[in-house]
């Protein structure tokens, strides 16, 4: 892992095993370049796990996570072919994320904490379980367990100070209808479900934002943190941007495609306990993604949207 330092060094003793990569200020890019060594496609090699996950440690409490983004594809590293293994990247999500981070920075002079997959997808999955991701290459290991290091070590110190935060985990999708698809593990069917029905089951327990939901409890309605005007989605929407769930579109249609995240909204949010929710945030393309000029604009909104729920529903002033 490259780190970059900040208010959250102290970290780096967490991660030490994992990491022995220079340090730079927050604001600057690593430039990642494949190991050297045997290039033979399939011939196992060690890999330097200093490298692949590139992160930095911020001064808010916000990680963001761009696992689908990556270019590096060395050689000397197989693709994955296990049957579910999906290995087409989310375009432009790498440089959406920084986009957010700086964005945000430039609204409260604190910056989210950052961490980026630079591999390719056909070679390393950052969203999914370790044989999953890896495609059963044993030296990609050390890459897997870097990654999620550096995301639980962020964890720890938000859980330190100020002790309550949010995971967005930062994607693309290409599914017809184009809107932004907030993933908080629950179901099209289960948002389909009347805004009555969702409270007196309590089915935000089986959600990302669990501990959001028990520490708002008597404040505010479960549902209106899904898709009121208060929640992410909502907020989102105000700024004119199509979200589900949110007010105005609060659950896809029978048929309609969607995501409700993945396996790091189920591994870095609250639904097991833990300091932190987690949102995962699938991004369409045209208006979104597609130009510098809409990312820029995008990372904007999101950015705003971002420190007032971080303010209205975790208490955090920068």
């Amino acid at each position: 892992m490259r780190a970059t330092t900040g208010a959250f060094a102290v970290a780096m003793l967490v991660v030490a095993a994992c990491s022995s990569g220079a340090t730079a200020p927050a604001e600057t890019p690593n430039t990642t370049t494949p190991p050297p060594g045997n290039q033979t496609p399939g011939t196992p090699q060690p890999l330097d796990a200093s490298v692949y996950p590139e992160f930095a440690f911020g001064t808010a409490p916000l990680i963001i996570i761009a696992p689908h983004g990556g270019s590096v594809a060395p050689e000397n590293v197989p693709d994955r072919n296990c049957a579910e293994c999906v290995t087409t990247n989310d375009a432009n999500t790498q440089d959406l994320a920084r986009q957010i981070a700086d964005s945000f920075q430039a609204r409260t002079g604190k910056r989210p904490s950052l961490v980026i997959n630079v591999l390719h997808r056909r070679k390393f999955d950052a969203n999914r379980e370790i044989v999953e991701a890896t495609g059963g290459y044993a030296p990609l290991e050390l890459v897997w367990m870097a990654l999620h290091t550096a995301i639980d070590s962020a964890k720890e110190l938000i859980g330190a100070s100020p002790g309550r935060g949010l995971v967005i985990d930062l994607h693309g999708h290409a599914h017809t209808v184009p809107r932004l698809e907030l993933g908080y593990l629950l179901s099209g069917t289960t948002l389909r479900l009347s805004d009555s029905t969702l409270d007196a089951q309590g089915a935000l327990d089986g959600s990302s934002i669990k501990r959001l939901v028990a520490d708002r409890a008597g404040s505010i309605a479960s549902t209106a943190l899904l898709r009121g005007t208060a929640s992410l989605g909502g907020l989102i929407a105000a700024a004119g941007y199509a979200a589900v769930p949110s007010p105005a579109d609060p659950a896809p249609l029978v048929g309609e495609s969607y995501f409700n995240g993945g396996y790091n909204t189920l591994r870095h949010g609250s639904l097991t306990g833990g300091p932190t929710d987690a949102i995962q945030i699938e991004c369409n393309f045209a208006g979104v993604r597609d130009t510098a000029l809409n990312r820029a604009q995008f990372a904007g909104a999101l950015a705003a949207a971002l420190v007032t729920y971080l303010g209205d529903q975790y208490g955090w002033v920068p």
